[in-house]
């Protein structure tokens, strides 16, 4: 008898979590650097979106209004930068520390101790990025892109985002390695591959796409950095370079990383369909197969970005026909998750308006992808707002909404509360609309000719731009509602006691331990059923 007392208390020990500034600082438990991470990347996000709307505002009419056409390509470069590597990267890293060991039944990450330094290491390369305004000459204004010639002309704030830039790759690699390091060694027995749940299969091919394609930006803005101080030439023609190498080396970086940046939300959408839905998801072994396919097929389009640099015919065809292909495994996605609500007994709680949206909104983005992949349309469009329109309709409506989704779905499991519904549903449908009134008129003004990075245009632009700027405006302050009024209270512990499995249908580890879940979980791996969702007592 004393033996279980004493195991119960060591047990409660274990469950103590240390107080204070000390905990967050040397956190090594993993739900704490993920809840670090999602208040870093939502901190980022409210950064780039004050950045974009004073775009919005200075384009709500013709002229020079707010700001002059040099500060205004500095605002386009960083709400890029921050957007990309500030906010949707670590969110979804954030998604991944929380759930990966509390779905596959792990204790923690493997390596408890760099998942703090990878944390740590992006609170200066943020404050880097986001204080490159206040350098002599300003922030960076050559695109998010950073493409030479202009790199090679900019002041010396561009050199601290390349340093920047480098240590979110060192955090990227390293939060990677552990990422995989723990679904293939920590994940509970019976927990075989083909059981785990889709977020840790999409997490999984994401950690090595990490892993292959940061190198190669390193290895492009290192370049641009010795062209910039060390008197190579890789990319300055009068040595001899060739600017448009850098594109090359960029966007076979690049476009692996969109797929980067949306694998994770298509993992977090196939938690929630079945869930709401209350089935099984369809074709689960096709979903890992398209997820693979994708990631492969992700390094061998990058030139699409590059038809009007003079590449020749047979380029171009090539380049065209392998993006149409990777059009076939993201459909076979929006078909299974279609199909897993068919004959579904489905409700829509905020997760699942979320997921449905996202599918919705994330399909036209991907139907405007097949358009800019046929070489002949996208040398009309590029660099028109067409693009624009297109790839905030992939990661808008595509990574935040699936983050929004994701957030309504776990945050019971994260705070032991309940958010008030109904104001998840005035987030959902605010957004959504205000998403749609932005960037959908941009197609219109794509296909009119108005291009994209541009301070100032001609009358005949001037209605969409006007109805964009609004609708911007109502987007942002649609993210502060979110932050006010169901994040901080939900964080507070202030609503409804959560369930242990406050959603019906939702199947999953997670779902086994209470609610909230305890500072340390499966400190002893548990016992699984045959489905790999239940644990045995």
């Amino acid at each position: 008898m004393s033996a279980v007392l004493d195991h119960h208390a060591h047990d409660d020990h274990h469950d103590h979590a240390p107080t204070g500034w000390r905990r967050w600082v040397f956190a090594t438990n993993h739900k704490d650097i993920g809840t670090l991470y999602m208040l870093f990347s939502f901190t980022m996000l409210m950064i780039g979106g004050v950045l974009a709307l004073i775009i919005r505002a200075e384009l709500f009419q013709p002229g020079l209004q707010i700001v002059n056409p040099e500060l205004f390509n500095q605002l386009t470069t960083m709400h890029g930068i921050i957007m990309v590597f500030g906010a949707i990267m670590p969110a979804f890293v954030g998604f991944a520390n929380w759930m990966i060991p509390l779905q596959i039944g792990a204790a923690d990450m493997a390596f408890a101790r760099m998942n703090n330094f990878s944390f740590w290491l992006l609170i200066p390369a943020g404050l880097m990025v986001a204080g490159s305004f206040f350098m002599p000459g300003g922030a960076p204004a050559a695109g998010w892109t950073m493409y030479a010639p202009l790199t090679l002309q900019m002041g010396p704030s561009m050199d601290i985002a390349i340093f920047a830039l480098h240590i979110m790759g060192a955090s990227s690699i390293m939060g990677s390695i552990n990422i995989i390091v723990t679904i293939l060694n920590m994940r509970a027995p019976g927990m075989t591959l083909m059981k785990m749940p889709m977020f840790c299969w999409t997490w999984l091919i994401t950690a090595y796409l990490l892993i292959a394609v940061m190198p190669v930006l390193a290895g492009a803005i290192t370049m641009t950095l010795t062209d910039r101080h060390f008197g190579t030439s890789f990319f300055n023609p009068a040595g001899g370079g060739d600017p448009v190498m850098f594109q090359h080396i960029f966007w076979f970086f690049g476009h692996p990383e969109v797929y980067i940046m949306i694998l994770p939300a298509f993992g977090i959408i196939s938690q929630i369909v079945p869930a709401f839905a209350r089935k099984k998801l369809f074709g689960y072994a096709s979903m890992v197969y398209a997820t693979s396919s994708i990631a492969i097929l992700s390094f061998i389009v990058w030139a699409h970005h590059m038809f009007t640099t003079g590449m020749p015919v047979t380029g171009q065809l090539f380049f065209m026909y392998a993006t149409m292909l990777i059009a076939v495994p993201t459909a076979v996605k929006i078909f299974n998750w279609i199909a897993t609500m068919w004959q579904g007994s489905m409700t829509f709680e905020t997760p699942m308006l979320f997921a449905v949206g996202f599918i919705f909104v994330f399909t036209i983005g991907g139907f405007t992808g097949l358009i800019l992949a046929m070489a002949p349309i996208d040398i009309q469009v590029q660099d028109t707002y067409y693009v624009v329109a297109h790839f905030h309709y992939v990661l808008v409506a595509g990574s935040l909404f699936a983050m929004f989704a994701g957030f309504y779905y776990w945050s019971p499991k994260w705070t032991g509360v309940m958010y008030k519904e109904s104001r998840g549903k005035i987030h959902f449908w605010w957004s959504m609309i205000a998403f749609n009134v932005t960037f959908f008129p941009m197609h219109f003004l794509g296909l009119a000719g108005m291009p994209r990075r541009y301070a100032d245009y001609p009358m005949q632009f001037a209605d969409f731009n006007a109805l964009a700027s609004v609708g911007a405006f109502f987007f942002g302050f649609a993210q502060v509602y979110f932050f006010l009024f169901i994040v901080l209270p939900t964080m507070r512990g202030k609503g409804q006691p959560a369930a242990q499995k406050p959603w019906e249908g939702a199947e999953g580890l997670e779902w086994e331990v209470p609610s909230p879940a305890p500072f340390h979980t499966f400190a002893t791996p548990p016992k699984l059923d045959a489905t790999a969702t239940k644990i045995i007592a």
